[in-house]
């Protein structure tokens, strides 16, 4: 799904999605509206386009994106909770806090809305031809009957949820906290927006082939990802043999988390580590490398399990936020002061919602349909 020639097979469903986002933003100008719902349904869209061709149309694409949204809140904050029953697993059977239950719930509304979809689309099925979405291909699997290589029903949600779920908070979590940044530094979004005029023309779309020569813009989105790694806590490793580094002994079998917030801001390895300082990746083009060899910069992990979905991360963080940019100009609703601190859990997200008014850029409706 995220392989080159299906990420540039799917051009026209991602330029469709975020021209509808510039639509929807265009009937809120001059009111307050909050920028990580508006980024998270264009991102969810995004991902059911391309996993199975369907998206939320109507009054069903805000509505239903934003229900979504609060659901997988939830269901992150459950799972990276502290729960007492890890550390007493005799208690476990009393959930004393509920969590066992609420995520059951919760695991159940997911479990609805992808059977309901694998039961049209196995209804529906007909044999493709090539270039097969994500779950034409999972279904294909589920109907082999070899139990060595066909999945089960199960295996074939989990892998949907998988998909949603990682797919969806991060990225859109990401370009909250870009945009945050920017706002918080005018001069940093002037110097962007000036980028974009020089690269894609004062007049023009933004559109997926501008991304590769907007050095700055990518330099701002590296600074956040050092920032405000998404995922704090790289998913735990754990060693197949007793090892010491560092004059700490690492048993075999132990649980072994990353913290990439913690490295990411490490004065031995940053200058000024706690300043928002694009400039610092343009003037050391090695330091931005987050394919998982620097090891100063890891917001996207490293090895085996370094996040799969980086090609499809490049291409959507640039164009949502180059093309917010690019069409309207954003302020802060009078009165108010933006708000940086984190909520650090298994998801790094702001601790307040984003809250910003789009101001219109061109005269000409459209530029914005």
């Amino acid at each position: 799904m995220i392989s080159k020639p299906s990420l540039d097979a799917c051009h026209a469903l991602r330029r469709q999605e975020v021209r509808k986002m510039v639509k929807d933003v265009y009937s809120k100008v001059g009111s307050s509206i909050n920028i990580g719902e508006q980024i998270f349904i264009t991102i969810l869209n995004v991902i059911m386009s391309m996993s199975w061709g369907g998206s939320l149309h109507g009054e069903d694409r805000n509505r239903v994106g934003i229900q979504f949204r609060q659901v997988v809140d939830q269901y992150i904050d459950l799972w990276g909770a502290p729960n007492i029953s890890d550390l007493f697993p005799v208690l476990a059977r009393f959930d004393l806090q509920g969590i066992e239950s609420k995520m059951k719930n919760l695991s159940s509304w997911f479990d609805r809305i992808l059977e309901s979809l694998i039961d049209s689309r196995t209804k529906d099925h007909q044999a493709g031809g090539e270039n097969k979405d994500f779950l034409e291909i999972l279904l294909e699997l589920k109907q082999q009957g070899d139990d060595e290589t066909s999945l089960s029903m199960n295996q074939v949600k989990a892998l949907l949820l998988d998909l949603l779920l990682g797919g969806t908070r991060t990225s859109s979590t990401t370009m909250e906290w870009m945009m945050a940044e920017l706002l918080q530094h005018p001069e940093t979004m002037e110097k962007a927006c000036k980028e974009l005029e020089q690269v894609v023309g004062k007049d023009n779309i933004v559109e997926e082939f501008h991304i590769s020569k907007l050095h700055y813009l990518d330099a701002i989105l590296k600074e956040t990802l050092r920032l405000h790694p998404v995922t704090p806590l790289l998913v735990p490793r754990s060693p197949c043999t007793t090892q010491t580094i560092s004059e700490y002994t690492i048993l075999k079998g132990s649980r072994v988390f990353c913290n990439v917030w913690a490295m990411q801001r490490d004065p031995e390895a940053w200058e000024n580590p706690l300043e928002f300082q694009p400039e610092r990746f343009l003037r050391d083009a090695e330091k931005g490398d987050y394919q998982g060899n620097n090891y100063n910069f890891l917001p996207f992990g490293s090895g085996r399990r370094i996040c799969p979905g980086i090609p499809l991360a490049e291409k959507m963080i640039l164009y949502v936020v180059s093309t917010l940019l690019h069409s309207f100009e954003w302020n802060l609703p009078q009165g108010t002061t933006l708000d940086l601190s984190e909520n650090l859990r298994l998801v790094s997200k702001m601790q307040e919602p984003l809250i910003a008014i789009p101001i219109t850029k061109y005269s000409s409706p459209e530029h914005y349909l």
